[in-house]
């Protein structure tokens, strides 16, 4: 029997991935788009539009598809960053930005910018970042998706944890 199906996973699992999303979503603005049915369904398509993904099973789906999301709401912050930059936005006053809600757009593709920079140094650390953070796996939920031993994951995982840090940080 071989691993399986992202639509049989997609039924099973639907309750926590709608959880997943909503989990995702509380560290984004107020007023966003999307909705976690919507972030769910967004990040099925990208998953399933990726020919031979090979899944191992629930955990690893539930990885991916939180990879996935983050990914979804980075490609929203980038288009409305795009949008901020004049594509079509409307000019108001110092006084009246103060009524507006804090936007967390530009804090997604810091964040993401960081990520990218890591899996430039070291892919598995950029990976073990995004199941740990994003997916909130465990190392040895991460170790059995990667191969890998636990204590390998909690090294890796400190590793880009004081990367991350030191790139976030403020001079």
């Amino acid at each position: 029997m071989g691993p399986p199906a992202p639509e049989g996973l997609l039924q099973e699992l639907y309750d926590e991935l709608r959880a997943l999303a909503s989990s995702h979503l509380r560290g984004e603005r107020a007023d966003h788009t999307l909705q976690p049915t919507a972030l769910v369904h967004e990040a099925y398509l990208r998953m399933s539009a990726r020919p031979g993904l090979a899944l191992t099973g629930h955990t690893h789906f539930l990885a991916i598809a939180s990879i996935a999301m983050r990914r979804v709401l980075v490609d929203h912050a980038r288009a409305r960053a795009a949008l901020k930059r004049g594509g079509g936005a409307t000019h108001v006053s110092v006084r009246e930005s103060n009524a507006i809600t804090e936007d967390r757009t530009q804090d997604v593709l810091i964040v993401d910018s960081a990520l990218a920079r890591l899996a430039a140094v070291d892919p598995q650390a950029e990976r073990i970042v995004e199941m740990r953070f994003f997916a909130g796996m465990s190392e040895v939920e991460i170790g059995t998706v990667l191969g890998v031993s636990d204590r390998w994951v909690r090294k890796q995982w400190a590793f880009a944890r004081a990367w991350l840090r030191r790139e976030l940080e403020p001079e």
